[in-house]
């Protein structure tokens, strides 16, 4: 496998995992959100695990478009750079209940752009693009899912705040 191929396969994993626990952090935070943030808990760790075995098909099949390494891989390296900061900051001084929310929106969005932005334009046409498109369906699915649990929960709307 392509060095820079593995470095950008791990880097996503390790997003997935600095996103799950942000999520992780915000369920012991918010009580009354617990289920919520645990439930996105759970499932970004699935999606580091669909990564991991995307990687291990990977190993023997070279699938990804090579024009997409470099920025990508420079964007999530930023990214988990960012991450792993939030972590420290949330750990040291937790953000409000509504920023919480706000944030999760801001991850999820930006999580998509760097996972699936170009890779969506392509037909599924192997495992690994359709491993790709499920994960972009489920980011999406969380950004709608936080949207509706914060109308529900009468926490203001995060472009009321833009």
């Amino acid at each position: 496998m392509d060095k820079q191929l593995s470095q950008l396969i791990d880097e996503a994993i390790k997003l997935e995992h600095n996103i799950s626990n942000i999520y992780e952090i915000f369920s012991k935070m918010f009580p009354e959100d617990s289920d919520f943030w645990s439930e996105l808990v759970c499932e970004e760790k699935n999606h580091a695990t669909l990564l991991e075995t995307a990687k291990k098909t990977l190993l023997t099949v070279d699938l990804f478009p090579s024009k997409l390494l470099l920025p990508t891989l420079g964007m999530l390296i930023d990214t988990n750079n960012k991450l792993h900061l939030l972590i420290d900051e949330y750990k040291e001084s937790p953000p409000s209940r509504e920023v919480a929310f706000y944030k999760a929106i801001d991850i999820e969005l930006y999580a998509g752009e760097i996972h699936f932005q170009h890779a969506m334009k392509h037909l599924p046409s192997d495992e690994i693009m359709d491993t790709i498109q499920q994960l972009n369906k489920d980011d999406k699915d969380h950004i709608v899912r936080i949207r509706t649990y914060m109308h529900e929960k009468s926490i203001s709307s995060y472009t009321d705040n833009l």
